[in-house]
């Protein structure tokens, strides 16, 4: 694997972080046809990582990975890895149901130039833990590329138990975990008995989950809010709590109003309120409405977006209000360009 970025140093606090501080799922962008828009795809990866990103999931399910085929999914990483280059880490989501078909995406993703690969539990099969353990290992033997495991009953329906994610961290390849099982205790359990790498899962357990040894995040707010994260991120691993408790919860609107519906299809309409490319839900999704869209609009206006927007400009921070103090810096992973898409977003319009 390369070198950790340069901006993922400095965080005394933090432990290491295999694949960058700040990553989002990304969105899968499709054209008004419903296909593949792999120059959106391009654009909008370019984008991310200006905004402070030092890594993108692609086919996750914020990706709309159950709807999109394999050869998508390979087109996607390839034009992905392009776009950014050395830039950020490249992470693909290969996790099915069916072990065999994880092995073919695994080895895919590999051939495409991913830099890592996510693994989520398989749905719906509800395999035991011996199923789970075997199957991670399987995949993770299958190519030379770390694994990151995602944990995430509340859609697959059978959690990662602590001790099989004890037994899956002596393997070599398998190196973090994804961790949307909102259970505090048992992510601290695996934490003090493993080397494993932990990725906030759920945006709004950011903060606590680094609190008791989180290494950075997987997030689907990144996608309009990444420097004022980076910013919450630096500014705890700096020991700066305070500030870092006011950065997350200048957030808060943005971790709440992204969820009032599905996730990718809350994330497409911010995009699309920023004039970023996003396309499209596919089915069985649907399209925010009006009403969501207006909603939304509302909740990014009064988050925290960019942690260096100046007192009172949307996505900014009153003095002694919600948020980062006046001032407060996004951090040298963020840029102007990337700043740009938060306040955008918080001074859209209604989308037509």
């Amino acid at each position: 694997m390369s070198e950790v970025p340069s901006s993922v140093t400095g965080m005394s606090m933090l432990p290491p972080a295999p694949f960058g501080r700040v990553i989002t799922a990304m969105v899968t962008p499709f054209r008004a046809d419903g296909g593949l828009d792999e120059a959106g795809a391009a654009q909008l990866a370019s984008r991310l990582v200006d905004a402070g990103n030092d890594g993108l999931v692609v086919n996750g399910t914020t990706g709309e990975s159950p709807t999109t085929t394999d050869e998508e999914k390979d087109r996607l990483v390839r034009v992905v890895v392009e776009a950014v280059g050395s830039r950020a880490r490249v992470i693909s989501g290969v996790g099915t149901s069916d072990t065999a078909h994880s092995v073919e995406l695994a080895r895919a993703a590999e051939a495409a130039g991913a830099h890592g690969l996510l693994v989520v539990t398989p749905y719906y099969n509800k395999p035991p833990q011996a199923g789970l353990l075997r199957h991670f290992v399987t995949v993770a033997e299958a190519t030379g590329l770390p694994v990151v495991v995602y944990d995430i009953p509340g859609r697959t329906g059978v959690p990662v138990a602590s001790e099989t994610l004890v037994r899956l961290a002596e393997h070599p390849r398998i190196v973090a975990v994804k961790d949307a099982k909102d259970d505090l205790p048992a992510s601290s359990w695996v934490l003090a008995r493993t080397g494993l790498a932990y990725y906030s899962g759920t945006d709004a357990l950011n903060l606590p989950l680094l609190s008791i040894g989180a290494c950075g995040v997987i997030s689907v707010v990144g996608h309009v809010a990444a420097p004022a994260i980076r910013a919450m991120i630096e500014a705890f691993g700096a020991g700066e709590v305070g500030r870092a408790i006011a950065l997350h919860q200048g957030l808060l609107p943005a971790y709440e109003g992204m969820f009032r519906t599905q996730g990718v299809i809350l994330a497409k309409a911010a995009l699309r309120l920023a004039g970023l490319p996003a396309g499209p839900v596919r089915p069985p999704l649907v399209d925010a409405t009006p009403a969501e869209v207006a909603r939304l609009r509302a909740d990014l206006a009064e988050a925290l977006l960019d942690a260096a927007g100046p007192p009172g400009a949307p996505g900014g921070v009153e003095a002694g209000g919600r948020g980062a103090p006046a001032g407060a810096s996004s951090g040298s992973g963020s840029s102007g360009s990337g700043s740009s898409v938060g306040l955008a977003v918080a001074a859209a319009g209604e989308v037509s």
